[in-house]
């Protein structure tokens, strides 16, 4: 995958009502960590990376590149939020549209902030490249993300079968600029 074409990244910060999405930073290492090496939040993405892995793999500053997004709340990093230009997908209908994904911790589950930082992300995406549609794809039992996707206005491309489960490839088609 690569970035979106974007010339200036990282953005300004985002902020929306009680969330910060902004560039990683070094002090956002060990909740990297603890995000990738969770059992839950890697349920539905092929379980999760060891900690002595991360620990030894991960950069100082990780994750920072384009379209790499920090959820931030009350100054402490619940998550990670990626737009990024499907230039490769296992379905077709994916590849050259911009491709959402979020990882958010456990605790920070249940309360709306993927919802409020995902529609915060792609409104901003809006703004940089109007008229961009976005990919989704979830696997069909994550019914937490299968929700989200259709709260944030994503309809269903296509089923099909990826890392021994039934996959969910939806599409939000782009918004058009009001006149």
């Amino acid at each position: 995958m690569s970035d979106l074409g974007l010339a200036a990244w990282p953005p300004e910060p985002i902020k929306t009502e009680r969330l910060v999405l902004r560039a990683s930073e070094a002090r956002d290492r060990a909740a990297f960590i603890e995000l990738l090496a969770s059992p839950e939040v890697n349920a539905y993405l092929g379980g999760p990376r060891p900690r002595d892995e991360l620990q030894r793999e991960l950069p100082e500053v990780p994750e920072r590149w384009p379209g790499s997004f920090v959820v931030e709340l009350d100054g402490v990093m619940i998550g990670q939020l990626l737009l990024r230009r499907a230039a490769e997908h296992r379905r077709p209908a994916a590849v050259g549209k911009a491709d959402l994904g979020y990882l958010f911790l456990p605790r920070a589950w249940g309360f709306g902030y993927a919802a409020e930082a995902c529609a915060a992300a792609l409104d901003w995406l809006g703004g940089v490249l109007p008229g961009e549609p976005v990919v989704l794809t979830t696997q069909s039992a994550n019914v937490r993300s299968m929700r989200l996707a259709a709260k944030l206005g994503f309809s269903e491309l296509e089923r099909f079968e990826a890392w021994g489960a039934e996959q969910w490839l939806g599409l939000r088609p782009p918004v058009a600029p009001f006149v």
